[in-house]
């Protein structure tokens, strides 16, 4: 007689293996029949490189010689997989360094993404960039996958490192490649700033934006990139961003949802709303714009913020030393490279020779004649404030008036003496006010940088410093300031100057973390071929874009990764950078952030933003600016 006790655990224990079992289906399979079944277990990717790719893990048991797909909604990391579901019992220190090796020996997994970029037949096999698996693995793990799925041909390997591009030219896969333009091509949408707001949605055109000015309670869609971002609830851009540029960086810093969306101006349901009163909200892979009855709440800026004017240095400031207090009468910009010489004496890179700045003393007298004064105080005085036009053309006498102005001959009688014996004979002149590169302000692109030649009777130095002082009454800084509550007659402008690079190679920006992947380690780096510009390209023009990382702290050029969301279409789409090169720009950001935090004296609680430069015959690395990165 079997015991009741026994027969009812037995029961309990019977259904929940069931279950269980039940459970385990759902959330993985060894094959994929058709998409509905892809849609069963696809996710997001870790990182946000791409907006527009849906993923599924893979894991392949070398062992016992099974295929897993997996639910990456409810599992999002391929550890989390073996040890709750392949009964795997390692650490992940070990886990890491045996299945991410180059190697099969020891590895007792192949780890895989199967991708696909929506709205497309684009299907993309892809490993994580740390994972340094043999091309023999790679290629039968390609294949199981091919007889495993409904996808067939379509699918390409994603080459996402410099390692397996360099496999590639050496025509070293026997499967079929795809490089970065492949999935880049294909995106229509892209988060600039994520948020949500409420507002009246508008169309303009970029030539309409020269005369006329948004109104504050807009959300507006333009057919391009404005130079001057208007003072509105959100933006809709139809043509994708580089990450760092400066539509992107003024958008963070005014805390404002912007998006790239390719099909701005072809959409119906945006074009069904223009005029109306709606909610945009833009996230990673998604956005949404519909009617509402919210209200539209306006932030006010009641309090002006003073900046500091010391106008008692009236001499050129040699940066090869660090001024004390120099932020106050020559700018953070001057400021923040005399930091970076004295840390290149520890750190192997270089910094702009012939480095000083003219202080605040020289603009402040030059704005102060009779014929630029006064002007200033006309704008100052808001009695047109409220038309763009009047705006504008006051902005532009002023300007027009500062450049017409003689300068203090003593002044370019100092530069003429400074440089004489200079191995350079090109110098750039920088703005370096006091409302730029700033913790809540970084005034990316609002103020100009020009080129003076010794001895050049265009290119003076005359010219290059109006030039610049000038661009203090920009309608882009100006407009700024205001939005922001900078008392703007207390703007000063300080010019560093140093040798210019017509021979570059190669110039870029890093950000001193992962800004695709939360909580993971990282630089995120934008570079592009020659002069052309990283933070404004021109019209279809793609940047190389990669996240260099490591796991340990070595100091080897073979503990760094590097994960490319996409390589420069001036350069065939070929690296720009060799692997060494990219680790150098790792262990040099990273130095360069511990150090300024102490130069600042704060906290290291965010990263920082440095350009840097490739230059001549030797790839010469030169760090040129440094600033917070306001997140």
């Amino acid at each position: 007689m079997i015991n009741k006790n026994v027969m009812y655990k037995y029961i309990c224990s019977f259904i929940f293996l069931l279950i269980v079992t039940s459970l385990n289906a759902q959330r993985y399979s060894a094959t994929l029949s058709n998409y509905e079944a892809y849609k069963a277990f696809r996710g997001k990717p870790l990182s946000d490189k791409f907006s527009n790719i849906e993923s599924v893990k893979i894991v392949y048991d070398l062992k016992k010689q099974k295929m897993y797909y997996f639910d990456s909604t409810l599992i999002p990391l391929h550890y989390d997989f073996v040890t709750n579901y392949l009964s795997y019992s390692q650490d992940l220190e070990i886990f890491n360094n045996e299945n991410y090796s180059d190697t099969d020996k020891n590895r007792n997994y192949l780890l895989g993404n199967l991708n696909h970029i929506k709205g497309t037949d684009k299907w993309v096999f892809e490993l994580a960039a740390s994972d340094h698996m043999p091309i023999a693995l790679i290629e039968r793990f390609y294949n199981l996958i091919v007889q495993s799925t409904f996808i067939g041909s379509n699918l390409k390997f994603y080459l996402n490192n410099p390692e397996k591009m360099e496999w590639f030219q050496q025509n070293k896969f026997k499967i079929p490649c795809v490089k970065s333009d492949f999935i880049f091509n294909e995106i229509t949408y892209q988060e600039v700033v994520s948020g949500s707001n409420v507002g009246i949605l508008k169309q303009y055109k970029l030539k309409d934006l020269e005369s006329t000015k948004p109104n504050s309670d807009e959300i507006i869609i333009v057919d391009g990139t404005p130079d001057i971002l208007p003072n509105v609830r959100g933006i809709i851009v139809n043509e994708l961003q580089t990450p760092l540029s400066h539509l992107v960086l003024l958008g963070k810093n005014r805390k404002i949802p912007i998006m790239a969306y390719t099909n701005a101006l072809k959409d119906n349901n945006l074009k069904r709303l223009l005029g109306r009163k709606v909610e945009l909200k833009i996230e990673i892979d998604t956005f949404y714009v519909k009617e509402t009855n919210k209200k539209i709440v306006q932030k006010a800026n009641t309090k002006k913020k003073k900046l500091i004017i010391d106008t008692t240095v009236t001499s050129m400031v040699d940066l090869s030393k660090i001024p004390k207090n120099g932020i106050n009468y020559i700018g953070s910009k001057a400021q923040n490279l005399a930091y970076l010489i004295a840390i290149s004496k520890d750190i192997q890179f270089k910094t702009p020779e012939n480095t000083h700045a003219i202080p605040f003393y020289f603009y402040i007298k030059h704005v102060q004649s009779k014929s630029i004064s006064p002007l200033i105080n006309e704008l100052l005085a808001n009695t047109h404030k409220d038309s763009a036009v009047w705006v504008k053309q006051q902005l532009k006498k002023i300007r027009d008036a500062i450049k017409k102005e003689p300068i203090n001959p003593q002044l370019i009688a100092k530069l003429n003496e400074t440089f004489k014996n200079a191995s350079f004979k090109n110098f750039r002149f920088r703005s370096s006010t006091n409302a730029e590169d700033l913790d809540d302000f970084n005034g990316a692109g609002l103020y100009d940088s020009k080129t003076g030649i010794v001895g050049d009777s265009v290119k003076t130095f005359e010219k290059a410093i109006k030039q610049v002082w000038a661009s203090v009454w920009n309608e882009g800084s100006y407009g700024e300031r205001e939005l922001f509550g900078i008392d703007q007659r207390n703007i000063a402008m300080g010019v560093l100057v140093h040798r210019s690079f017509p021979d570059e190679l190669a110039n870029g920006v890093i950000i001193t973390k992962n800004i695709f992947r939360k909580n993971f380690p990282g630089i995120t780096v934008n570079i592009q071929k020659g002069e052309n510009s990283v933070v404004k390209p021109e019209k279809g023009e793609v940047c190389e874009q990669f996240v260099a990382y490591h796991f340990n702290m070595g100091t080897d050029d073979d503990d760094f990764d590097i994960d490319y969301t996409s390589n420069s279409n001036l350069n065939n789409n070929e690296p720009l950078l060799s692997r060494k090169e990219m680790s150098r720009l790792f262990l040099v950001s990273q130095k360069i952030e511990a150090k300024m935090y102490r130069y600042w004296r704060k906290n290291r609680y965010h990263p920082v933003d440095i350009e840097f430069k490739i230059v001549g015959k030797n790839r010469d690395l030169y760090i040129k600016q440094v600033r917070p990165f306001n997140e």
